[in-house]
């Protein structure tokens, strides 16, 4: 059985940094990671994606902010976030797809437990 893990949330103020990682456990053969955030009243948004080419991708508002990369054999995922803003406030979530393409937003096959970021200002 497939199961992501995630850690590394918190608070911060604004200007800060924090590091996200999420790990998976289980055999499987993994295309793409992902980040996913939700913020309170909206709806779930992409962040950023990686492929085991190591190609990434990131949303327009955290580009330059935020670094998404793997290690451990692909096995884990981290989401380095740097100079966080009041509205990076959200639940993120990691993901993993087994094929496709890894755009922003890729549709998952598994998600993590999701981790609550909250920037103070």
């Amino acid at each position: 059985q497939v199961r992501l893990v995630e850690s590394g949330g918190g608070t911060v103020q604004a200007g800060g940094s924090l590091k996200l990682s999420c790990s998976v456990s289980g055999s499987t053969h993994l295309m793409c990671w992902g980040w996913f955030r939700q913020a309170p009243g909206k709806e779930r948004e992409g962040v950023a994606g990686l492929d085991q080419g190591g190609g990434t991708a990131y949303a327009d508002s955290v580009r330059g902010r935020f670094t998404i990369s793997q290690e451990n054999g692909g096995k884990t995922s981290f989401l380095q976030m740097d100079n966080l803003q009041v509205e990076d406030t959200a639940v993120y979530y990691c993901a993993m797809a087994l094929r496709g393409s890894c755009y922003v937003g890729f549709p998952p096959d598994y998600w993590g437990q999701g981790t609550q970021v909250t920037v103070s200002s």
